[in-house]
């Protein structure tokens, strides 16, 4: 794995000079700062800083020079989200998302990618999952086709996405139509965010009205009958008031048969400089989105006497080889999310060091699927072929609201420097759970030929008193601290925890019976950052978070959880990060990840009475390399290796030490490169890898491992006109992408035109 990182970065710094000198005669290419490195300065020459030298030095910094009035423009620009993170094309230098301060990435001492702007746009991604195939240590759950799901680090969750910092854990399909970039944190972040994120998570930045001047409009199409539009318009009004506006529309059949899109939403957004000390920040969005709920294929039932196993697993099933054909029954099976966000921030800064940020979120989620879907293996050897399909519908409506206080005081105690935070959260999580199953006929399944198995027979939903019937009311309650601390100049260290009280209750609507938990835990984060040099560091980091036994989505309790302490996630990280040139990131960390207090059934009593006894160990080492590797050249590369084994049962006879952890393949690897052949042309090619995984932690259905090759060309016409043309899986190479258990297998696209004009005024 070392070698593997030496030859990485021996590849970055073969280009030679004379390469860079010829690309930079080329008019019309942008050209990066040359790299200095200037020997440092000797201890004593470092000037201590002190809050009012620091406040001093920021008021100065934005006072107008004598007798020279700036522009509305020139009030704004140090503003801009690309300026305040140092973005340029796909490198962002700094992040506010993993310490609450704006940190650059090489003094985090945690795993950090940046998917930025430009990288989204360059990919037409317009789904959350589909970005984060070019992060390393990063898989997709198929979620039982209406909504995001992914595994970090050998973790599996629905829950742990963030808008701008905020919770948005409803399961539901986002798009990235007003996204500015992605975060992904690997290992607990819950000093930060609070319960869960385990093995990571994923924040999304929205643009904001910053006051960069942007008028822009795209219209797509493509294969399967694609139709997208986009909208971005927003400047700065004058020198106090900023707008900006985004909005889409896309309406799309896909690959699979039947299937089906319709996707809508806007994101207004202000912000006012009330003065030179304070602002504010408003948005409101409302976003739509309804499509075919798609838990996709079977997989093959094993002939051998006992059925598929751990030691001879089976593999998944497409009839004739045919990946678009659809397991359910389209005339009911649907995804459908309506979903409404207001946000608003404070910013004040009292001078002396100390500012304050105050944050506050409401949001209305109207939530709902459908799913017929495949509910055994398909049986080829019987007369004729056959296999069940079973169906439920589930409404998870949800209200979140949270405000969040921050406060950072920067100050020294003689040479040290410390950057303090602090602060609170407070949240009220409310909704209900409701599920009813389906009956075909009045039989519970319906009996299919697996080779023709879209079925438009009769479905009725009644509900049992096996399902779901919730009412419940989640309050939360957290605080926080935290210290960055620059002891010399090549040592840094971070220490920090957090407090959280965790308060659910659920009324079972089924047998009247209302139960409740709370849970209060602490949450540590320790780093040490050593920076030999001012471009290299080497961190090691210790981290723990909780995840309370409702699970990720909370709504339910029963008597066997109602008495579960929280799963524990305990993570050490060491890791290397090397800026090879100003915008050239290289990472690299190894980890160690355990998870304990897993719920698995009692033995002698069953359900619903667990025990805390299951355990998950996850062992890794990851590499990526970002950024312009020369002023023509962009890459993103990506390298994880994952062992994530069961290492104490959580079933019994099934998932039991040893076990590989589902969706999880041992080598990921992941390669987009862009070249700007001209101030016209551009051209990209992206490679996905990953080696075989299972579809559940049973190991009992292999999903075979796959190369998938993409790639898209750039002109750009004139300062008003441009365009691109992307090709996802080049090679039409039928591969499965994921799962959600054995016999809920989801085939990968087939080979996918799209082609994109945009308009700049």
């Amino acid at each position: 794995m070392l070698s593997a990182s030496y030859i990485v970065l021996g590849l970055a710094m073969c280009i030679t000079e004379a390469d860079a000198q010829q690309a930079q005669t080329q008019s019309g290419v942008s050209t990066l700062p040359p790299v200095v490195i200037s020997p440092s300065k000797p201890r004593t020459q470092r000037r201590p800083r002190t809050a009012s030298s620091t406040s001093r030095t920021r008021r100065a910094a934005r006072a107008p020079a004598h007798n020279q009035p700036k522009t509305v423009e020139q009030t704004w620009a140090a503003d801009s989200q690309a300026a305040r993170t140092g973005t340029t094309g796909y490198v962002a230098s700094s992040t506010s998302v993993a310490t609450k301060t704006n940190t650059p990435l090489i003094n985090i001492p945690q795993s950090v990618n940046v998917l930025t702007k430009d990288f989204i746009q360059d990919q037409s991604f317009g789904h959350m999952t589909d970005a984060t195939r070019y992060v390393p240590g990063v898989a997709i759950h198929q979620g039982e086709g209406n909504r995001d799901e992914l595994v970090i680090r050998g973790v599996d969750s629905s829950a742990n996405f963030f808008v701008n910092g905020f919770r948005d854990d409803v399961q539901y399909f986002r798009d990235l139509y007003n996204t500015q970039s992605i975060e992904v944190l690997k290992g607990p972040s819950a000093l930060i965010f609070g319960r869960g994120a385990g093995g990571g998570l994923v924040n999304r930045t929205l643009k904001e009205a910053d006051g960069t001047r942007v008028y822009e409009a795209t219209a797509q199409t493509g294969s399967f009958g694609d139709r997208r539009v986009t909208l971005d318009a927003g400047q700065a009004i004058n020198e106090a008031v900023a707008v900006r506006l985004n909005a889409f529309y896309e309406g799309s059949d896909t690959f699979r048969d039947y299937g089906r899109l319709e996707r809508y939403g806007f994101n207004p957004t202000l912000t006012w400089k009330v003065n030179d000390d304070t602002k504010v920040k408003l948005s409101y969005e409302y976003y739509h989105d309804r499509e075919l709920a798609d838990r996709g294929n079977p997989s093959i039932a094993s002939t051998l006497p006992g059925g598929a196993t751990r030691f001879n697993p089976t593999v998944p099933f497409a009839p004739n080889g045919n990946f678009a054909t659809f397991f359910g029954n389209p005339l009911v099976n649907n995804t459908y999310a309506d979903v409404q966000t207001g946000m608003a921030v404070i910013e004040h800064d009292f001078g002396n060091g100390l500012t304050v940020k105050n944050s506050s979120l409401y949001a209305d989620y109207n939530r709902g699927y459908v799913n017929v879907y495949p509910g055994s293996a398909a049986n080829l050897v019987s007369a004729p072929p056959s296999m069940n399909l079973s169906g439920y519908m589930n409404t998870t409506n949800r209200e979140n609201a949270f405000n969040q206080t921050d406060f950072t005081y920067k100050a020294a105690t003689g040479s040290i420097l410390h950057t303090l935070t602090f602060g609170t959260e407070f949240g009220r999580q409310t909704g209900t759970g409701l599920r009813n199953s389906a009956t075909f006929g009045g039989a519970a399944n319906a009996v299919v030929n697996p080779f023709n198995p879209t079925y438009f027979g009769p479905v009725e939903f009644v509900h049992k008193t096996t399902d779901a019937d919730n009412k419940y009311r989640l309050n939360i309650e957290s605080a926080y601290v935290q210290d960055q601390i620059e002891i010399t100049r090549w040592l840094q260290l971070i220490a920090g925890a957090r407090f959280d009280r965790f308060d659910l209750d659920v009324l079972d609507h089924n047998t009247g019976i209302q139960r409740g938990r709370v849970d209060e835990k602490v949450s540590p984060r320790v780093g040490v950052v050593v920076k030999p040099v001012d471009n290299v560091s080497v961190y090691g980091a210790y981290s723990i978070s909780y995840l309370p036994s409702s699970g990720d989505q909370f709504s339910a309790l029963n008597d066997g959880t109602v008495i579960l302490e929280p799963q524990k996630f305990e993570n050490t990280e060491f890791g290397v990060k090397w800026n090879i040139n100003p915008k050239l990131l290289f990472t690299s960390a190894v980890y160690e990840l355990n998870r304990t207090n897993q719920p698995i059934t009692d033995p002698v009593r069953g359900s619903p009475f667990v025990l805390p006894n299951g355990a998950t160990r996850m062992r890794g080492f990851e590499a990526s390399l970002n950024g312009y590797v020369t002023d023509r050249w962009q890459s993103i590369l990506g390298y994880a290796y994952t062992d994530a084994r069961i290492t104490k049962d959580l079933t019994a006879g099934s998932v039991v030490a040893g076990n590989r952890v589902q969706l999880v393949p041992y080598n990921q690897f992941s390669w987009w490169n862009k070249y700007q052949i001209d101030s016209r042309w551009a051209a990209a090619v992206g490679v996905i890898h990953f080696t075989d995984s299972y579809a559940a932690s049973d190991d009992t259905v292999r999903l075979p491992g796959f190369t998938r090759v993409d790639a898209a060309v750039y002109l750009k016409i004139n300062e008003t006109w441009s365009g691109q043309f992307n090709v996802e899986n080049i090679f039409d190479k039928g591969y499965w992408a994921s799962a959600d258990g054995n016999n809920n297998l989801s085939p990968g696209a087939t080979r996918t035109f799209r082609v994109l004009a945009r308009a700049k005024f």
